[in-house]
């Protein structure tokens, strides 16, 4: 089933803190921590900012919904959501895990003054 750009923005928005953002040529949704995920400005895609073990749970669980962001990004975790081929359900899910990484606080050994 198909989820279409408003029904994304209405399950991220939905999270709680959450604030919508203008992000280069994407929407940003946020916490007050960090962006935990970025639609497309067309509605066909939606990034998520995994770490790389959530990354291959869920692009094993629906490999024709997700898939690692070419690039470095990708690497580090940020996963593509084909919104076309996403199931709602594990779109929330997927959703709802991006935004508790997000609202973790940074580790220890992060570096200062980025």
């Amino acid at each position: 089933m198909a989820i279409t750009a408003d029904e994304a923005t209405a399950l991220a928005m939905g999270l709680g803190e959450v604030s919508a953002v203008p992000h280069f040529n994407r929407t940003a949704f946020r916490t007050p921590r960090r962006i935990f995920a970025t639609l497309a400005a067309d509605g066909e895609d939606l990034n998520l900012m995994f770490d790389p073990e959530l990354q291959a749970f869920y692009c094993e669980q629906a490999p024709d919904a997700f898939a690692p962001v070419p690039g470095g990004w990708g690497k580090s975790g940020s996963t593509r959501v084909l919104l076309a081929a996403a199931d709602p359900d594990t779109l929330r899910g997927a959703l709802m895990a991006a935004h508790a990484r997000a609202n973790l606080p940074p580790p220890a050994n992060a570096r200062k003054g980025r």
